[in-house]
Formats: structure tokens, C-alpha cells, sequence
């Protein structure tokens, strides 16, 4: 056997100053006071913002129905959309701000056609109210695609779109959810058949011969839209319940306008809105359904163009 040699380690000294241990000291004494202080902050973050299991209600109605949360499965859909949309914090406030500009719109149309006043909170759930337009081409509030908005009654074409028409598309929305509801007999499969189309609904209803809304096995987004527009209403009803402190001055106001009759062509918007004593963003903002910078109008059909009430809004000079 080869004999190993272990060689005995030297001894290796530290000298430490007077000067480094005062340093060592003061660092140690400040961390100690900046954990303090950071656990102080970190409590207070933690009362200020604190992350919780929104309330769930014992009973919940929607367009009128009662939702049978006391089954396992749909109590467990609208806990999820309540958690949601309590936490998706910037949409949920832009809707509520929003909520007072346009439900005095829309309120009035759904009541003169008959629908249930919740279908407002339909139109969040589509689009939180505001004229997008979605990767499938759906329009406006209500998200019409073009063919389903001809079929009930807009203008859709190069120059005119009326999906942009808050009032307009308000009004073909409610004749879809008649048609849906005298199809199905429920105001919740006519919301249903509004996300999957009545032809989606039927057919599956069809195949699983169910007819109940919350017995269907339905696409991932139409088995969450009801639950959806269901936290969209229970939050919006009482949003200081679900942290959402807003006053009314961070609420957007409706906006006054009168309206004026457009039977002829126009050749320059801009230049029309000149005339009317406003600018072309202005006349473009109010009546966002204009789509191109002129009119051609051959069949003189009369529009409807609205404009500001003097002095209700301010009006930027040029420079």
C-alpha cells in the first residue's frame, strides 16, 4: 500500500480594525431598523390591498331567472366570474364609468321592446361598452357580426356602419333576443344562443335533450357567459361591496347632444362639420357610425347626425 502524506494546515489570522467594526456594526443596526420598516410597509400594503374571497350571494336573479346555485357545478361558475372581474380591476372600473354615460341609452330600449333590464350587462360582458371590434370582425357594443347585423336591421357598408350606433345596435340586439326567446322559452338560453347563435344552442340542446341552460355541455365561453354577465350585474349593483370606491365625479356623464337630418350626399365631413359649428373628431365622436370622410347618399336617405348641445362640451381651437 502507497503511504499518502498529509500535510498539517497552517494557521491563517485575521486582523479586524476599530474602523470595520464600527462599520460592521452601523450595517448591522440599519438593516435591522430597514426590515422594521419594510415589515411595517408590507403590514400596511396588506390592510390597504387586502386579497380576498368575494361575497357570493345566497340567491342570485338574472333577466328575471333564478340561477340554481345550489347545485355544486353552476355555484362554482359564478364564484369564478365574481373572483374575476372583482380582480380585473381596470375593467371593471372603465365599465362601471362608462356604465353611467350609456345605460341611460340603453335602458330605455330594452324596456320599449320588452326585454329585461339586465341585457344591459349583456352588452359589458360583450364589449365593457366601448366600439371594439373582435378578431372574428364582431362590431360595436353588442358585437354583431355583418351578416347577423344586416339580417336585423343595419346599415353595414363602406360608409355607414350602424353596429357603431349605440341606440341602433341596441335595437337590433333586442328583436335577436325576441326571436331567441320565442325559440326557446328562456331568457337565459336566449343569452346563451346571443354568445353561441340559436343555431349552436338548438343543435345541442337537440342532441343532449336537455332544454335547461345549466344541464347543456356547452364550449368553454358559453358555459362561463352566464355566470359572466351574472358577477358583471352583482358587482356593478353594489360595487363598494367588492372594493370598487368610486364617487360620482370619476363617473364618465352622459353627453347632451340634439340632432340634426342628413338627406344628401356629403363630400368632405370635415367641412361639414365646419358648418355645424364643430370639428370633424367632434362629429366623428357623436356619430362614430360615419365610417368614411364623405357620403355618397344617391337614394337621399335621411340620417339622423347628432351634435353637441352648445356648451356642453369644450371644443379645442386650432392654433
Amino acid at each position: 500500500m502507497r503511504k499518502i502524506n498529509l500535510l498539517k494546515p497552517k494557521p491563517v489570522y485575521f486582523f479586524i480594525s476599530g474602523a470595520t467594526v464600527s462599520v460592521f456594526l452601523f450595517a448591522l443596526i440599519f438593516g435591522f431598523q430597514n426590515n422594521n420598516q419594510i415589515g411595517d410597509a408590507g403590514k400596511q400594503m396588506s390592510l390597504q390591498f387586502s386579497i380576498t374571497q368575494p361575497e357570493i350571494p345566497r340567491e342570485v336573479y338574472l333577466f328575471g331567472e333564478k340561477m340554481p346555485i345550489d347545485n355544486f357545478e353552476v355555484y362554482e361558475r359564478l364564484d369564478r366570474e365574481i373572483i374575476v372581474n372583482t380582480y380585473l380591476h381596470s375593467a371593471t372600473i372603465l365599465a362601471l364609468k362608462r356604465a353611467n354615460r350609456w345605460f341611460p341609452v340603453i335602458e330605455p330600449v330594452l324596456k320599449r321592446n320588452n326585454i329585461p333590464d339586465d341585457f344591459k350587462y349583456l352588452a359589458v360582458a360583450e364589449s365593457n361598452l366601448e366600439n371594439v371590434v373582435s378578431p372574428a370582425g364582431a362590431t360595436g357594443f353588442w358585437q354583431f357580426i355583418k351578416s347577423a347585423a344586416t339580417e336585423y336591421g343595419l346599415e353595414v357598408n363602406n360608409e355607414v356602419d350602424e353596429r357603431y350606433d349605440v341606440e341602433k345596435s341596441t335595437e337590433a340586439a333586442c328583436k335577436f333576443l325576441k326571436d331567441a326567446y320565442q325559440k326557446f322559452g328562456s331568457w337565459t338560453m336566449a343569452a346563451a344562443a346571443y354568445n353561441a347563435g340559436m343555431n349552436g344552442i338548438d343543435k345541442w340542446s337537440g342532441l343532449q335533450k336537455a332544454k335547461n341552460y345549466y344541464n347543456l355541455v356547452l364550449g368553454i365561453e358559453t358555459s362561463r357567459y352566464i355566470a359572466r354577465v351574472a358577477a358583471i350585474k352583482i358587482i356593478m349593483e353594489n360595487p363598494q361591496k367588492y372594493g370598487f370606491n368610486l364617487t360620482e365625479k370619476d363617473l364618465y356623464y352622459p353627453l347632451k347632444y340634439k340632432e340634426v337630418v342628413l338627406d344628401s350626399s356629403v363630400t368632405d365631413f370635415a367641412d361639414y362639420a365646419v358648418s355645424l359649428g364643430i370639428n370633424y373628431k367632434t362629429l366623428k365622436y357623436f356619430n362614430p357610425w360615419l365610417r368614411d370622410t364623405s357620403l355618397e347618399n344617391k337614394n337621399r336617405k335621411k340620417y339622423t347626425i347628432r351634435i353637441p348641445e352648445e356648451g356642453s362640451i369644450k371644443l379645442i381651437e386650432e392654433d
